[in-house]
């Protein structure tokens, strides 16, 4: 080697660089054992039952934090008069609601939200610490929708809102007692709303949604369940009369500075209660600062002495037993009667007159006579046989059955009295039923408050010639001579009777406390509608219940008769304006007569 040099521009031969077989098959096998592992692992999660912390466990998880149940709410059944006018119908509003987990954490979303809802921002914050460990609270209910998407349309954290239904109520106090109304969450609490509650309630229906993780709806899964729209109600009452009826005792009460009124009007031939008011009224849209004293039906939950109303209803008992006649003649000399150690005065000495006279001038002295003269309880079998301390059967909550004594000895005071309406109770709907047996002939229908599309059937609990006899002897209160001549209808010849009662105070009766009542019927040929008025505490001079009650029972029978189509008759002696049917709704006057 000695000499040898190497030439610097000679390439070196190139070296192949070799690896083992058997370490690449390890390696292929390693990477092999690897996929299989990690490809069983999820089959482990994804595919196999029943492991630990398994698929089915997995997805559990998943849906527990996204897949969400919403309540999809029931609508509830409407209420409508009897010709589809609503009184109660449900309308969408929107609720917001909050997780006070993810809101509290935010102070200034929290001041903006206090803004928007108009709410005290320090009032929020200890209300959503309060309920810290909540996940739902309610921030404010019943909003305007548009009011409630201005909100959430910021996109505040923790701020939802979810749909509900409010009740509102078209015709506000003027059916108020009557519809009764709803508590924030749609169950009834007063009225028909409350009696039908079960009927009018819907079943809220559910379906699944999922949402992500700032509680927005991003896929609606579908219905599970299919919400049930309540049931509609159908009521007896006739709008267009109840706001007629509505408007006259509310302008009575005030004219008279009463205490409170009531007004009931029927149909005879149904039983059907066409309207029923009372005054004061509530409107149920806005509750706030209502007096419960106003919440009460009167008609139905007050019951009072009907005091001179009774006493033909005293003489259809008399007439009954085959001893007394329209004709009979009674002798009230000298204008007083005394019973025990009371003494019962008329009005002035009436001398002798005739069963009919006792009641044109309600005579005290000529009831208590003929109340005298027959047994105890053959007025008392009268009064219960024309519904009087009994319920009427129309389901309204809190309804009074009134008292109707029975006794095994009555005192001569006692039977007297009882004979013209004192020691007993009545509401004005039983007062209402009762002259409705009288205009129907002696046959007592069920009373109703919802519409009757057939008339239904009822029982002849008084005869019908002695009926149709008082109704005769009742047409002459209204006429020239009789105490209820406001009472009379210029185009409607009526019947009706007047009381005035003495209303009960600490010591006894008081002379300076009255209740005016009138109960009658119109037409007075073929009675159609009976109307009961009751004025409590008239204090403008007026009391008699010829004077305060009487005018409102010919204004709303006058209205409804002519809103029925009932044809116009002219009452002897109101002979002004003869009247011609163009049509059957439409009478034209015709001119006056000579």
């Amino acid at each position: 080697m000695k000499g040898t040099k190497l030439n610097a521009n000679k390439r070196q031969p190139e070296q192949t660089m070799t690896i083992p077989r058997w370490r690449f098959s390890l390696a292929v096998l390693l990477l092999a054992v690897l996929m299989a592992v990690l490809l069983w692992h999820v089959a482990l999660l994804q595919v196999v039952p029943g492991e630990d912390k398994g698929f089915e466990f997995l997805q559990g998880q998943g849906d527990a934090r996204t897949v969400r149940t919403e309540v999809i709410p029931a609508h509830r059944g409407v209420i409508t008069d009897r010709n589809g006018e609503p009184l109660a119908v449900s309308t969408p509003v929107t609720s917001l609601w909050a997780n006070p987990s993810e809101l509290a954490a935010d102070a200034v979303v929290v001041a903006a939200l206090a803004k928007a809802l108009s709410m005290d921002e320090k009032a929020l914050r200890k209300k959503l610490k309060r309920y810290q460990g909540k996940e739902f609270i309610y921030l404010k209910r019943h909003l305007p929708p548009q009011e409630a998407e201005s909100i959430l349309a910021n996109r505040w954290p923790g701020v939802y809102g979810r749909t509900e239904y409010q009740r509102f109520y078209p015709a506000g106090e003027v059916a108020a007692h009557v519809v009764g109304f709803t508590n924030i969450d749609e169950n009834g609490q007063e009225g028909l709303e409350l009696a039908f509650n079960a009927w009018l309630e819907g079943r809220s229906g559910s379906k699944r949604v999922l949402k992500d993780l700032k509680g927005r709806i991003i896929k609606d899964d579908g219905e599970l369940k299919a919400p049930e729209t309540g049931k509609d109600v159908h009521l007896s009452i006739d709008l267009r009369m109840q706001y007629l009826a509505h408007r006259e005792l509310k302008q009575a009460v005030a004219e008279n500075n009463a205490a409170s009124g009531s007004l009931v009007m029927l149909d005879t031939h149904t039983g059907e209660v066409l309207a029923m008011v009372n005054q004061p009224s509530y409107n149920p849209n806005a509750r706030k600062g209502i007096r419960t004293s106003a919440l009460r039906n009167r008609a139905i939950t007050d019951q009072f002495e009907p005091g001179s109303t009774m006493k033909p209803l005293t003489v259809l008992a008399a007439l009954e037993t085959g001893r007394y006649h329209p004709h009979t003649m009674i002798d009230t000399n000298p204008g007083y009667i005394r019973v025990g150690k009371k003494t019962l005065l008329d009005h002035k000495n009436y001398g002798v007159i005739d069963l009919t006279k006792v009641i044109t001038k309600s005579s005290q002295v000529g009831i208590s006579k003929v109340a005298l003269d027959m047994e105890p309880d053959v007025v008392r079998n009268m009064f219960s046989r024309l519904g009087l301390g009994q319920g009427t059967g129309v389901g309204f909550p809190g309804e009074s059955v009134g008292l109707l004594p029975n006794r095994s000895r009555w005192t001569p005071i006692e039977q007297a009295n009882f004979a013209f309406g004192y020691g007993m109770t009545v509401t004005a709907l039983q007062l209402a039923q009762a002259y409705s047996v009288v205009a129907n002939l002696g046959v007592k229908k069920p009373v109703s408050l919802l519409r009757q599309d057939v008339a239904p059937g009822g029982e002849q609990a008084v005869g019908e010639a002695i009926s149709g006899q008082v109704i005769d002897m009742l047409k002459t209160v209204l006429q020239p001579g009789g105490t209820a001549r406001r009472a009379q209808i210029e185009t409607y010849p009526a019947a009706g009777k007047t009381g005035t009662v003495h209303k009960v105070g600490k010591d006894g009766y008081a002379d300076d406390r009255y209740r005016s009542v009138f109960a009658g019927m119109a037409p007075a040929e073929d009675p159609r509608i009976v109307v009961v008025v009751v004025i409590e505490e008239p204090n403008t001079g007026k009391y008699y219940g010829g004077e305060v009650a009487a005018p409102i029972f010919a204004k709303v029978a006058e209205g409804a008769l002519r809103l029925m189509h009932v044809p116009p008759k002219v009452v002897p002696g109101n002979e002004k304006v003869a009247f011609e049917k163009k049509s059957p709704d439409k009478f034209v006057a015709r001119g006056p007569l000579s």
